[in-house]
């Protein structure tokens, strides 16, 4: 039988463009055990280092505590080189190879292809939770995680997930999971910068540098759904995107907002579609994920700090639908 060999890793981003690691965790697990661990603190690329509060708050890591710390471009090899040839894993790994990407991108630098895989999209397919943000499934799989978005704890708890997900399913490899699910490995393209063009992600965030001086006016303009003039407007749901990357963990799936986001709900909305999810207006038997804005942690779904939307979710959870419930900081992140 094959081994159940893989890297598992984590970034943390100093302000909203995937592009700005500041930190990183990496477990490297052979025959279903961890091995071997990493952290590295790091610089975010030139240009794109400025730590937003709401990153820092989130995990904690401040312009100050990467001052002397090397840049990605000088960290980045090591890592390429504790990876090698595993496949990589992720807890929505559409959030942590984007950080690759775009930090590759804006650093003028070339990467390695890899294969790898998303906890997020296989966890859906192993436990039935309420939300699939890292604590819940951690927990469903019975691996400690005390610091969430300490890197390296999240990337231990995400290792953790997996072998328990092989477990499940009586797997004793990746392909071997994978094939027992229907499912195909995600793979990560080579890129060269002086042939390969940037991801979208990487142009959106050049176009606000560059508009940067003239910003403050869209900012008053995305920020007014959030405050207190008025009830978000649900706008039109447009069509999904057909030739979006199926392997994405939001495509064909049919997705709801409720409550106050930081981006215009049409935004949100169109986000949503171009990587193949349908919107929607209210929760139906059809919808399979609600984001909840306004603040919302995973952890309020305990608690009940919730929406009528995210109430009704839970309603029909407890009735056998599958309805995973997202913060909108986790629904950012797999849109990029």
């Amino acid at each position: 039988m094959v081994a159940l060999d893989f890297t598992a890793i984590d970034f943390e981003t100093a302000n909203g463009f995937r592009g700005s690691p500041c930190s990183v965790g990496l477990s490297k697990v052979r025959d279903g055990v961890i091995v071997d661990q990493r952290f590295a603190l790091m610089k975010p690329p030139v240009g794109h280092d400025h730590f937003d509060y709401r990153n820092v708050q989130i995990h904690g890591v401040t312009a100050q505590d990467v001052a002397h710390a090397p840049r990605f471009s000088l960290v980045y090899p090591s890592l390429a080189e504790f990876i090698g040839d595993d496949v990589l894993v992720a807890h929505n790994a559409a959030f942590d190879t984007g950080v690759i990407r775009s930090a590759l991108e804006v650093s003028g630098m070339p990467g390695p292809a890899f294969d790898y895989a998303c906890t997020v999209i296989l966890s859906r397919k192993s436990y039935s939770l309420p939300s699939h943000s890292l604590p819940f499934v951690a927990e469903a799989a019975g691996v400690p995680l005390i610091n969430h978005h300490d890197p390296v704890e999240d990337a231990q708890a995400c290792a953790g997930i997996l072998i328990d997900i092989a477990r499940l399913h009586q797997a004793g490899s990746i392909p071997e999971l994978f094939d027992i699910l229907g499912m195909r490995l995600s793979h990560f393209p080579a890129f060269d910068p002086a042939h390969d063009d940037a991801s979208s992600a990487t142009v959106r965030a050049q176009q606000r540098l560059a508009a940067e001086p003239s910003a403050s006016g869209s900012t008053a303009v995305s920020a007014r759904e959030g405050s207190w003039l008025g009830w978000p407007e649900e706008g039109p749901n447009p069509a999904p995107n057909a030739a979006a990357d199926p392997t994405h963990p939001l495509f064909g799936a049919t997705v709801v907002f409720t409550g106050n986001l930081s981006l215009p709900r049409a935004e949100a909305k169109q986000r949503a579609a171009e990587v193949g999810a349908q919107p929607g207006s209210s929760v139906t038997r059809s919808t399979t994920v609600l984001v909840v804005g306004d603040g919302f942690v995973a952890a309020d779904l305990r608690t009940g700090r919730l929406t009528s939307k995210a109430k009704r979710v839970l309603e029909l959870h407890a009735r056998g639908q599958r309805i995973e419930v997202l913060s909108e900081g986790e629904f950012m992140q797999m849109v990029g």
